[in-house]
């Protein structure tokens, strides 16, 4: 085991899988020699040569319908798009081609493809490169999206990724690259689809992911100090998200929190509120409470990114209106 970033842990995710399968490829803005605007690919081009770590032109469109071709013909590649607000222009390819290529063809083609792409707000960089667009492909079949809030789950799975054959999208919060954690130096995976506890509890369950995983364990270490019980549900695959684990822990606390960078309408914390009321009414002693971004475009402005992007205190309250 080894103390490592997110960077540093993707970045051997990656060398680890492409020292594998010689059919694993980078493609990217400025992923090469520079090594990505966040370093994730920093090194590796020196490693595997010019034709296996691809610096592109400046068009993600380009980028992931090269990557779907690429695919279509048995290679793996894992592209960087540098912003996801920048997937808009992608869009149709991982939607209507990569998402669908499983299901036009019967399974005779498949569409092994890693997107990553840098996601979140909290650094002052605006409405168009601070948003959270999983909300944008929840609803596309056959697309998988992960979402992992430390460095151990971030390599782990990153190789369950680049060995399913099915499209990913896989989001790194720009809040968590320089998280540090213990995480093994050889392979290991994370299994997609599947929720962990990252802290046991009794009374309220909080379910979220990514960068408010960490802000829902400060409010559950700060609500102990009060004697208050709290469990923590980090969802790591937002696509197929693991309802088993979610409705496991509200019928073991009754009360639940669903927290989510994105604005209510349309995002994660919709859909898993919704199939909570639905498969798990039985189980709730209070309404639940959802605590998500406030539903306007992200400004430049860090004091007013502060209000509008929710956080520690937002999460604590809401814990304590589901204790009421």
């Amino acid at each position: 085991m080894k103390t490592m970033t997110t960077v540093e842990a993707l970045n051997g995710a990656l060398d680890l899988m492409m020292a594998e399968n010689d059919k694993v490829f980078l493609m990217g803005e400025d992923i090469a020699r520079m090594g990505g605007d966040f370093g994730v690919t920093r090194g590796l081009m020196a490693k595997y040569g010019v034709d296996r770590v691809r610096d592109t032109p400046i068009s993600e469109a380009a980028i992931v319908g090269g990557a779907v071709g690429a695919a279509r013909v048995g290679m793996r590649p894992v592209v960087e798009i540098m912003f996801a607000d920048f997937l808009s222009e992608c869009f149709d390819a991982i939607v209507n081609s990569a998402a669908k290529v499983n299901y036009m063809f019967n399974g005779r083609l498949t569409a092994p493809i890693v997107v990553r792409t840098a996601t979140g707000g909290g650094f002052s960089g605006g409405p168009q490169s601070s948003q959270s667009v999983e909300g944008w492909f929840m609803n596309v079949p056959g697309l998988v999206i992960v979402a992992p809030s430390n460095p151990y789950d971030a390599k782990g799975l990153m190789i369950s990724s680049i060995e399913t054959d099915n499209p990913v999208l896989f989001l790194e919060h720009k809040a968590l690259y320089r998280a540090k954690c213990e995480v093994p130096e050889e392979k290991y995976r994370v299994p997609l689809g599947k929720a962990t506890v990252a802290r046991a509890g009794t009374q309220v369950t909080i379910v979220t992911y990514m960068r408010l995983v960490r802000e829902a364990l400060a409010v559950a270490d700060d609500l102990a100090q009060e004697g208050i019980s709290v469990e923590v549900v980090d969802l790591r695959t937002l696509r197929p998200w693991d309802t088993e684990t979610v409705l496991d822990s509200v019928a073991k606390t009754g009360r639940v929190v669903v927290a989510s960078e994105t604005p209510k309408m349309g995002g994660p914390a919709s859909d898993v509120s919704a199939v909570i009321a639905e498969e798990g009414f039985g189980f709730l002693k209070a309404p639940i409470r959802r605590v998500c971004g406030l539903d306007t475009p992200i400004p430049f402005s860090i004091p007013l990114e502060r209000v509008v992007l929710p956080g520690k205190d937002d999460i604590k309250a809401a814990v304590r209106k589901a204790l009421v």
